[in-house]
């Protein structure tokens, strides 16, 4: 069975995957349990009819469960673990939320027009939380030796961290937060993640209109 998938289009590039880290999450899950799919690339800035009769809200990613379009990453990814059990990437409940406030922290940081406003200072005390948790429970994932649903659910968003922050801030993970920086080699490195990545000058296209708006 091939499991259909809308996700975002480049910016300014409708036929090349584009930028969207909810997206890159679902297509990851999928790589990592070896599940076919078809990709349905959607322009968001001029959003195709067909694509509105099945995403009233015109968000993206979304996939069909039997004849039925399911939105929402948390939700698709529920239904992937639940519908095809193995390779299992159930996360121990006591590592769910570990780095979930990095993106937050670091959409403030990258729009901020202010070097004061502690923008900064924010997202690398996440970051050093993450570290520190690397460190103590051995790695090289969250939840240790095996990828879970929450790596999967990180990865995107430090890759749009490392290139959006490099680009727009010439800013970079510090060298000192070492398991963080083997933590985005080991992910990164993946097969599922190389496959399904968007290139780089579309992550910047992305950013650029939120950065600039």
């Amino acid at each position: 069975m091939t499991l259909e998938i809308c996700v975002k289009a480049a910016t300014g590039a409708p036929e090349i995957l584009g930028d969207c880290p909810f997206c890159h999450r679902v297509l990851i899950t999928l790589e990592e349990k070896k599940i076919p799919y078809k990709l349905h690339l959607v322009n968001l800035s001029n959003k195709p009819q067909w694509f509105l009769d099945i995403s009233p809200e015109g968000k993206v990613p979304v996939v069909k469960f039997d004849d039925k379009w399911v939105p929402d990453s948390d939700v698709i990814v529920g239904i992937l673990e639940e519908k095809f059990p193995e390779p299992s990437l159930i996360t121990p409940p006591e590592f769910a939320s570990v780095g979930s406030k990095i993106f937050p922290t670091f959409f403030k940081f990258v729009k901020s027009k202010d070097s004061n406003d502690g923008s900064e200072q924010a997202l690398l005390e996440e970051l050093k939380a993450l570290n520190e948790h690397l460190e103590k429970n051995g790695g090289p994932f969250i939840a240790g030796e095996k990828i879970t649903a929450v790596d999967l659910s990180l990865v995107p968003k430090l890759y749009h961290l490392k290139i959006a922050l490099g680009h727009f801030k010439k800013w970079s993970v510090p060298e000192s937060l070492t398991h963080v920086h083997n933590y985005i080699k080991a992910t990164f490195g993946r097969e599922s993640f190389e496959k399904t990545k968007a290139a780089e000058q579309y992550v910047i296209a992305g950013w650029e209109l939120k950065v600039n708006a």
